[in-house]
């Protein structure tokens, strides 16, 4: 019990805490002069929290911590009433100040650690007020339907699948496969939102990077038909098309972490001499950015569209099947072979693939880092023809001479795997 003893610090220290966290959220009120509620009201309300939660806990009933909190509803709400805010339903002071009654039961139940992160969340919303309101007066109906189409992926879908092996080699796991669908799928929705709200403000690094996180391969189309059509922005594209490709590798790098940290060491003599080299030319070719003009956005499908994700899926899966078959029948050699192959034209599947074998115990390490780094290799060399093809050759021969330096690195990183493997 909480009283054993006359006094303890602790209980203090977490009617300090709790009184602190009312504050932080009253001083935010108190910027509106015709709030109901301010600095001392909230504090109050804090404390109130834990008090009440400190007789609960003492007299071993919940009813003064449910009646605390019924009081400080209708106190807030008839304040409201008879006084309402000329801005404001006066919502936001109600919810406000019943969060704020139960951070301060948190903090006294134990809870303190989560209860600061609330209240900094929760203040962070309230003052981000007109913020917020802008960023949703320029959400268009297709960003609406990607933040609903991620949601209908990551949590109607994802739970209700099967979460076992199924198949040769009990390869293809439908819950894994549809995972991984909602973690490319929410990398570039975060990209898409990001490239949606700060559009081309804020130059061609911006949009590179970016778009990396969309799709390096988008990208690359977009400016390299920007470059035919105005030659005059081939550094512009150049530049874009250099670090969305040099993003590309960064975000393998992340989502290998994140599914298999063991990868990560052996990946990153690879990733991190691409990274190094790419980046020095990509810092010479900024030089030559002087008087461009606004950079376009480029024009990417909806990452979260149901028949986009469901065919990410199915490619994923094939090759996840593809690469357990390989691997059985032709050994590194084979898996090697589809990782070059299917890197070509996507890199995030093979990535995944071979993680995900990897974790399944039917791959080595080190056959499943080279894998992945012929396949970012592979893919590098489809971006080169891209910018070729649709660029010109003007472009294209800019493009290339960054891709060799980052494909360099790639190589030393394949090299030295290769050779610690003899």
């Amino acid at each position: 019990m909480l009283f054993s003893l006359p006094f303890e610090p602790r209980q203090l220290e977490a009617l300090a805490l709790a009184t602190a966290i009312g504050l932080l959220m009253g001083l935010e009120r108190e910027r509106r002069p015709s709030a109901r509620a301010g600095v001392r009201t909230f504090g109050l309300t804090g404390l109130l929290g834990a008090l009440s939660a400190l007789l609960a806990e003492y007299l071993a009933t919940p009813i003064f911590t449910v009646a605390g909190f019924v009081l400080v509803a209708a106190m807030i709400i008839a304040a409201n009433i008879r006084q309402p805010e000329p801005d404001d339903p006066g919502t936001t002071s109600v919810i406000a100040m019943l969060v704020c009654y139960s951070l301060g039961a948190m903090v006294w139940l134990g809870l303190g650690r989560l209860a600061v992160m609330a209240a900094v969340g929760s203040t962070m919303l309230l003052y981000y007020k007109s913020e917020l309101r802008g960023v949703a007066a320029r959400l268009t109906s297709q960003d609406w339907r990607s933040m609903l189409q991620f949601s209908v992926l990551s949590l109607i879908v994802l739970p209700i699948l099967p979460n076992q092996g199924l198949g040769p080699y009990e390869a293809v796991n439908p819950h894994q496969v549809w995972l991984m669908v909602v973690l490319i799928s929410g990398v570039s929705l975060a990209g898409y939102a990001a490239l949606r709200l700060v559009g081309a403000r804020y130059g061609a690094p911006l949009v590179g990077l970016l778009g990396g996180l969309v799709s390096s391969t988008a990208t690359t189309m977009v400016f390299a038909r920007h470059a035919r059509e105005n030659p005059a922005m081939a550094p512009t594209a150049t530049l874009v098309i250099l670090l969305a490709n040099l993003i590309m590798v960064v975000r393998i790098m992340a989502i290998a972490w994140a599914l298999s940290p063991a990868t990560v060491p052996l990946l990153a003599t690879g990733c991190v001499l691409a990274i190094l080299i790419g980046s020095v030319v990509i810092g010479l070719n900024w030089r030559q950015l002087a008087g461009q003009g606004d950079v376009p956005i480029p024009q990417t499908r909806n990452p979260t569209e149901l028949r986009a994700a469901l065919g990410f899926g199915v490619l994923y899966a094939g090759v996840l099947l593809c690469a357990a078959w390989l691997s059985d029948i032709a050994g590194r050699g084979g898996l090697y072979l589809l990782a070059l192959a299917s890197g070509l034209t996507d890199v995030d599947a093979i990535s995944l693939s071979t993680l995900r074998l990897l974790n399944l115990g039917k791959i080595e390490l080190t056959p499943a880092a080279v894998a992945i780094l012929l396949a970012m290799l592979a893919n590098l060399g489809f971006k080169s023809a891209l910018g070729f093809a649709l660029g010109g050759t003007h472009l294209g021969r800019q493009v290339i001479g960054g891709m060799l330096a980052v494909g360099a690195g790639l190589v030393g990183g394949i090299a030295w795997l290769l050779y610690n493997s003899l």
